[in-house]
């Protein structure tokens, strides 16, 4: 048996291990309140799932890091628009360094797009953003981050599972207990969490072992099996830019409503250069409204969702793999000014008191406040297009 299969098989074996002890598991623990208590419950679970002495070793070192919370309430790049986020995130020279990636590891991503049907500007973008391809990986210890994650009630079912998969790594011996990574948790140059980690890393370079901070081999095939997972389509297309006429129905843009190609194209919407591929669904995607930047985004677009929720983020990354793939700069148009993070949360008071569900009052235009926004622009008149706006604001 190769020293790569061995890898994959240890480590399937551990998620499976994991995966059983939990559901056997008859009790959690509960966020918040002490952080001692809360870790004795932690503790519990965990040799219910069947981590063993090392990990649960490391579970009982955990502490509270108030750095993790601070950030986790401070997302402010997010408050940024498409445009000003795209130009801040896609510098001349990460598009200089992707594309030498593309080159020197052109054999490895190869393999990844014949095992798993990834574009391999795909899993670049990725790691340009998500680590500068690998120059800065976070120097959080992730077993803290994780921890103070899981204890905080604003999240803690995604990450109560992370602490568990975590130990598990550390009982394997994959990572040292003293790993670090970013401050929600992800580790390596494409910033993964333990329990992807876990389930979804392989061993790109044939040394037996996954690597994913030091080996970028390992850290291309574990992008390409990651996105698989997630129900990457092999060989089409994630995101075109288009144009899109003067007047339409602005209501119908959006994630929340998919139509054929055609159907668009009927519309009057075409590629900006040169043709959209057929497809039975396909968003039109405007982050700045209707006067802004355009793209069709396709069945894969999604998958890129599951990687990130932000669809600011998420529209940079697919946009930034169209570049390294060969698209031009996209066409930021005129769009109407936007709203600053006061106003911002000004409207979202506005919304939420009107009876729409727009989470935190934060001042980010996320899923919720953007499909309020569409609702009330088309009661008032406005064009539909979910960009508040000035206009918006001053009619609700």
């Amino acid at each position: 048996m190769s020293m790569r299969n061995q890898a994959r098989i240890l480590l399937a074996a551990a998620a499976l291990t994991a995966f059983t002890g939990l559901a056997q598991a008859q009790a959690q623990a509960p966020c918040g309140g002490s952080f001692s208590a809360w870790l004795e419950g932690m503790l519990a679970e965990a040799r219910a799932a069947g981590v063993g002495d090392a990990g649960l070793r490391a579970i009982a070192s955990a502490s509270v890091d108030p750095a993790v919370l601070k950030r986790d309430r401070a997302q402010g790049v997010f408050t940024l628009d498409f445009a000003t986020f795209a130009r801040k995130l896609i510098s001349q020279n990460r598009m200089d360094v992707g594309r030498s990636k593309l080159k020197q590891y052109a054999s490895t991503f190869q393999r990844a797009r014949s095992e798993y049907g990834v574009a391999p500007e795909v899993i670049t973008a990725f790691w340009g953003l998500e680590t500068d391809f690998g120059g800065y990986q976070g120097d959080f210890n992730t077993l803290n981050s994780i921890a103070t994650l899981a204890h905080d009630c604003r999240r803690p079912e995604l990450f109560r599972p992370q602490l568990i998969s975590l130990a598990r790594l550390i009982d394997l011996g994959v990572v040292p207990r003293g790993i670090t990574g970013a401050w929600a948790g992800e580790i390596g140059m494409v910033q993964v969490l333990p329990d992807d980690y876990l389930t979804k890393g392989r061993d790109g370079d044939g040394d037996g072992q996954v690597q994913l901070k030091t080996s970028a081999p390992d850290a291309i095939m574990t992008a390409a099996n990651f996105l698989s997972s997630l129900g990457w389509r092999a060989n089409e297309p994630w995101l075109i830019e288009v144009r899109v006429p003067a007047q339409m129905e602005w209501y119908d843009a959006g994630l929340h409503k998919a139509l054929p190609v055609s159907e668009w194209q009927a519309r009057g919407v075409s590629a900006r250069n040169g043709t959209l591929p057929p497809s039975n669904e396909a968003h039109l995607i405007l982050p700045m409204g209707h006067k802004g930047p355009a793209f069709m985004a396709y069945p894969n677009f999604h998958v890129f969702l599951e990687w990130n929720q932000s669809l600011t983020y998420v529209l940079t990354a697919a946009y930034f793999a169209t570049r390294l793939g060969g698209a031009p700069i996209f066409d930021e148009g005129n769009p109407e000014p936007g709203l600053n993070q006061p106003q911002m949360k000004s409207l979202q008071q506005k919304l939420t008191a009107d009876g729409f569900d727009v989470g935190e009052i934060d001042g980010i235009l996320g899923a919720g406040t953007r499909a309020a926004v569409r609702e009330e622009q088309k009661r008032v008149g406005l064009p539909a297009d979910a960009w508040p706006t000035v206009r918006l604001l001053n009619a609700l």
